[in-house]
């Protein structure tokens, strides 16, 4: 998988972070949009046939295991999944499909595939494995989407690491609509909203059962089914979660 150099380009561009954020369809941040929403609108009745706007952008974290970002950016859909190679493999991140996490559109959306903590370590270990590749903040600023926060989080943070992230990609001149940590706040925050989490020995989590009359917490993290071939893949994304500790030095190669 390679990156687009329109993705790079695009990083620092209003109308590409209003379409990713959702803001232009009435997402967080829709108010500030001023003249850039008429913009949107005309741009939005022109045919575009530009195959640059689909495509796949792998992070790596270590050992070849990946992070994968899909864009189909004129289909309003994103999706986020994980690329690990397998014991016979030779750890060729396009030799295989990414297995799905989550996934976010306008129609049947289930982006909530991870917590604040793990978005975290992913990103710190796709700078310490990249040096260089990517602008300050961009891995977090795209892959905050996918991620929630929840009561024992510390959001403060949170939220002002995702602000920094942004902010570090709007270009100097530019004084009109881009986006905020508290525009991605306003679609992550799970604090006191009935979201618990269970785990096993294994190491995996995910959300327990739910009260029916709670905020609905779209995610397809669920319990692992054994019987399921198409569930959660939490034992991938343990093993993305493990190799990442092990490149920012939280954990021994060993274990």
């Amino acid at each position: 998988m390679t990156t687009p150099s329109t993705l790079h380009e695009s990083l620092h561009e209003p109308e590409f972070w209003a379409r990713y954020t959702y803001a232009y369809a009435d997402g967080p941040g829709a108010a500030r949009l001023g003249e850039l929403e008429d913009w949107l609108d005309d741009d939005e009745d022109e045919e575009d046939d530009d195959d640059d706007s689909s495509f796949d952008v792998a992070f790596e974290v270590g050992a070849d295991h990946h992070v994968v970002l899909s864009i189909d950016v004129w289909a309003d859909s994103y999706s986020l999944g994980v690329a690990v190679p397998g014991p016979d493999s030779d750890a060729d991140p396009d030799s295989d499909e990414p297995a799905e996490l989550g996934w976010d559109d306008l129609a049947h959306w289930h982006p909530h595939a991870l917590r604040w903590s793990e978005l975290d370590l992913i990103v710190r270990a796709i700078a310490a494995r990249n040096p260089g590749q990517w602008p300050p903040g961009a891995a977090l600023a795209l892959l905050c989407r996918f991620a929630a926060v929840f009561d024992d989080d510390d959001v403060d943070g949170a939220v002002a690491a995702v602000e920094e992230a942004y902010a570090g990609l709007r270009p100097e001149s530019w004084e009109g609509y881009w986006p905020r940590g508290a525009d991605w706040l306003e679609r992550a925050d799970f604090r006191g909203k009935g979201v618990t989490w269970q785990g096993d020995e294994a190491g995996n989590r995910w959300v327990a059962e739910r009260d029916a009359d709670a905020e609905p917490f779209y995610s397809t993290r669920l319990a692992p089914d054994p019987e399921a071939d198409d569930g959660f893949p939490h034992a991938q994304l343990r093993a993305v979660l493990d190799t990442a500790a092990v490149t920012v030095g939280e954990r021994s190669g060993s274990n």
